[in-house]
């Protein structure tokens, strides 16, 4: 069979060029999407009287018996076919005969393509949703076990307060669900219908789109028929959410890759998460949040690289737009693969309670704490910043930390302080002491991990 849209030409289309333009190696994704708007756009043309009612109810069949060999793997897609559309199309007029060509009255490619994509993102995005529900949930698991377990928290990379550890790995739900209200929200312009719009300018056909919106479960339809063919913004703000997401996760490898080194050995991932070296046997390698880390970029490259298509293009439906969808079939594929690791490598990995401890013993995190403490005895807190100075710099001259320095040392400093002094250092105290909301005190970290398991329906 010729091109279904070869009447106008004299020759054969160029190999390379049929090669070149052909976009079937990764639109064929859109397979059952495709069928799924070509099933409800035919059951709209039969009830709107505009091809027959036994025609169309003999394209619906063609169309679900090349539905079930979809399933089943059973289709080869033709480079020579073009896109997934004419691929359908052609298989359906050589089951069906030339009715199935009646299938195509009153839309274009145009209207077509950007229907089947905004069907893929609203299952996708669905059940990325989901997937971020899961790693909430394995933090959640992680911050109920570990609400008093102390952790030096940093800024600068340098220690700087004791945090509680579930306070810490909270920051990460709540990261996650701003995602996923981001997405949520995304939905409202993904469940726009572009179908209908035809090529450019609609179709001389009264086609009814409400009833196209309704059979598909959109809420929206385009009010503007070039709008709808070169409308591209869903799936850039599907990658802009994809790549902040990204970000998100890479933070959380970062930490993970730290707190795993021998330096630190905060955490220990589990075996099944990690690989080995081929050369020294003693390694045990962070691999997968390294490489969590690592995929960020391709996210970032789908997002720059789409927002480069769309920069200079007029309207309406222009091919560059065919670039549209590699990127995002690719994003898509980087977070699902990417999310459903790190629930599992999060819930799995053990906390070295001691060492954490053992590190906060060690430094001067609790330094604040002590300005706090002459601030209230009446000291301006310039005055207090510079005393405590003091001390710290003395402690380090002399090898030692906050709570080794003795009652008498202290007094050489300020007068104004007590016995009670080392209470206030203690690193439980410093912790709990920090009790207004979101703080890190484990009366507000159980608060805010009953408000995390609200927010999963816990």
């Amino acid at each position: 069979m010729s091109k279904l849209w070869g009447g106008r030409f004299t020759k054969e289309t160029n190999k390379l060029v049929e090669e070149f333009t052909a976009s079937i190696s990764f639109d064929q994704k859109l397979a059952k999407e495709d069928i799924a708007g070509s099933m409800a756009h035919v059951q709209m043309l039969g009830e709107c009287g505009i091809i027959p009612t036994e025609d169309a109810e003999k394209i619906k069949a063609g169309l679900l018996e090349i539905k079930k060999m979809v399933d089943q793997n059973e289709v080869e897609f033709l480079v020579e076919d073009e896109d997934i559309h004419m691929n359908i199309e052609k298989l359906l007029i050589e089951k069906i005969g030339p009715v199935g060509g009646k299938l195509h009255t009153g839309r274009s490619r145009n209207d077509q393509v950007a229907t089947d994509m905004h069907l893929y993102l609203r299952t996708k995005t669905t059940e990325i949703i989901k997937l971020l529900e899961d790693v909430q949930a394995s933090l959640l698991v992680q911050a109920k076990e570990n609400v008093n377990t102390l952790i030096p928290g940093y800024t600068h990379l340098q220690r700087a307060q004791p945090v509680s550890f579930a306070h810490h790995v909270m920051a990460y739900f709540w990261m996650f669900e701003r995602d996923k209200e981001r997405l949520i929200d995304s939905l409202k312009r993904v469940n726009w219908l572009p179908l209908g719009a035809g090529a450019l300018a609609g179709t001389t056909f009264p086609i009814n789109r409400e009833r196209v919106a309704e059979i598909l479960g959109f809420e929206t339809i385009y009010p503007n028929s070039m709008d709808a063919v070169s409308d591209r913004d869903f799936i850039l703000e599907f990658l802009s959410i994809g790549s902040i997401i990204m970000t998100h996760i890479s933070r959380l490898s970062e930490e993970l890759v730290i707190w795993s080194s021998q330096e630190f050995q905060f955490v220990e991932l589990d075996d099944s998460f990690c690989t080995g070296s081929s050369i020294m046997p003693q390694k045990k390698n962070p691999d997968v949040p390294e490489l969590l880390r690592g995929k960020t970029g391709r996210t970032y490259g789908n997002l720059i690289g789409l927002l480069t298509v769309l920069k200079g293009l007029p309207l309406a439906y222009n091919k560059d737009l065919q670039e549209d969808k590699e990127g995002m079939f690719d994003t898509v594929e980087t977070l699902e693969g990417s999310l459903m690791l790190l629930a599992p490598m999060i819930e799995t990995m053990t906390v070295n309670k001691d060492i954490m401890r053992k590190a906060i013993n060690n430094d001067f995190s609790n330094a604040t704490d002590i300005a706090d403490y002459l601030v209230r005895k009446g000291l301006p807190f310039r005055d207090a910043h510079e005393v405590i100075g003091k001390i710290v710099l003395y402690a380090i001259q002399h090898g030692k930390f906050l709570l080794d320095l003795s009652f008498e040392e202290y007094q050489e400093f300020s007068s104004l302080f007590q016995e009670d002094i080392y209470k206030v250092l203690a690193p439980e105290h410093v912790v709990a002491v920090r009790n207004s909301f979101g703080g890190t005190s484990p009366e507000q970290v159980i608060k805010q991990i009953e408000l995390g398991e609200g927010k999963l329906g816990k």
